[in-house]
């Protein structure tokens, strides 16, 4: 009995300890990008709504910009999409999407249904581009700077509130560009 004693309290003592160390972590429930101060990725993909055309990078440059990921399989992406049309009606900062592993035809209607708060929509269809991104899942939403480095990643629901508080200051600050 005494010999499981010594390893049951080790085990009790180190479970304390790491207890204590997340709950006073500043950055509890943080993930942090490899992307910030980096070159966003290049990418150039069909535009949902003239796959003629494309969505490409590198015509983003010289100007902020939000690339959003998002896809109609995603609830959070419904959740934030009122946000988004209300960041979008505000016109501080344009709006990309990246739509990820979705069907066009599926954007299309939920764009019609719901409103469309992008400028442009790049499609993803096999996730290769948002791999490049190092997406984990929907949705997810970047800040990238006029000379193109993503200063900002977003992970989950974006929020009017995350927006103001997050994005804006460092667009209006300049920061990263």
């Amino acid at each position: 009995m005494n010999r499981f004693l010594l390893p049951l309290g080790v085990f009790a003592l180190l479970a304390v300890v790491l207890a204590v160390g997340i709950r006073h972590s500043p950055d509890k429930g943080l993930i942090r990008s490899p992307l910030i101060g980096k070159p966003a990725p290049q990418f150039s993909l069909p535009d949902l709504q003239d796959p003629a055309r494309t969505v490409q990078s590198a015509a983003l440059q010289g100007r902020w910009y939000l690339l959003n990921v998002w896809g109609t399989w995603c609830a959070a992406c419904r959740a934030e999409h009122e946000a988004l049309l209300s960041i979008a009606h505000g016109r501080q900062i344009g709006i990309i999407g990246l739509n990820w592993r979705d069907t066009d035809a599926d954007a299309r209607q939920w764009l019609k249904q719901l409103g469309d708060p992008y400028e442009h929509v790049a499609v993803d269809r096999d996730g290769r581009t948002a791999i490049d991104w190092g997406v984990y899942g929907a949705p997810e939403t970047f800040l990238v700077n006029p000379r193109g480095i993503v200063v900002y990643k977003h992970i989950g629901e974006l929020t009017t509130q995350t927006f103001n508080a997050e994005i804006l200051p460092r667009v209006r600050g300049g920061q990263g560009s």
